[in-house]
């Protein structure tokens, strides 16, 4: 896919990358009774298979972080619910086989000073493998490193093929 200039553009990232990003979602919404219970109810339905889930929240308000195995569809539920959300690119990578696996990915990071502003794991199983969900402060140094260093990135195709059983 090109974008019209030279740079071609691949269909699996549309963001002018040869590897992946995930997409999370963060909504906005008053901390009250019944509203997360809402929100879920929308978004798990048709398919949609939220794959993480965060949540920051104060007395008034909270702000829910998602991504799902079909981010297109949960846009379009979230659009169509009228919630208030952001999005934004996030690293998704399956966990070493390692005795210790989170510090191998931590590590291989902070080789280059890129932090990780927050981690929280996926509901993902590969072959074996558990994910974590990474956002970082430099999304193309910490994509880049990982990919270079060997470490298996999870791409938006591979939550639809994830493990049937984990």
């Amino acid at each position: 896919m090109s974008d019209g200039g030279e740079t071609y553009t691949d269909p699996d990232t549309l963001h002018g990358r040869d590897w992946p990003c995930l997409r999370q979602f963060c909504v906005f919404m008053e901390n009250r009774v019944g509203r997360l219970h809402n929100l879920m109810r929308r978004l798990e339905r048709d398919d949609l298979r939220i794959i993480a889930l965060s949540i920051d929240d104060s007395v008034d308000c909270a702000v829910v972080r998602l991504m799902f195995d079909h981010f297109e569809r949960a846009r379009e539920l979230l659009q169509l619910g009228g919630y208030s959300f952001i999005e934004s690119d996030i690293i998704g990578v399956e966990l070493p086989e390692a005795p210790q696996p989170f510090l191998a990915v931590c590590s291989t990071l902070l080789q280059s000073e890129i932090n990780i502003h927050y981690p929280y794991p996926l509901l993902y199983r590969r072959g074996g493998h558990a994910g974590i969900a990474l956002y970082v402060d430099d999304l193309e140094r910490g994509l880049e490193l990982l990919r270079d260093t060997g470490h298996r990135l999870i791409s938006e195709d591979d939550l639809l093929r994830d493990d049937e059983f984990f």
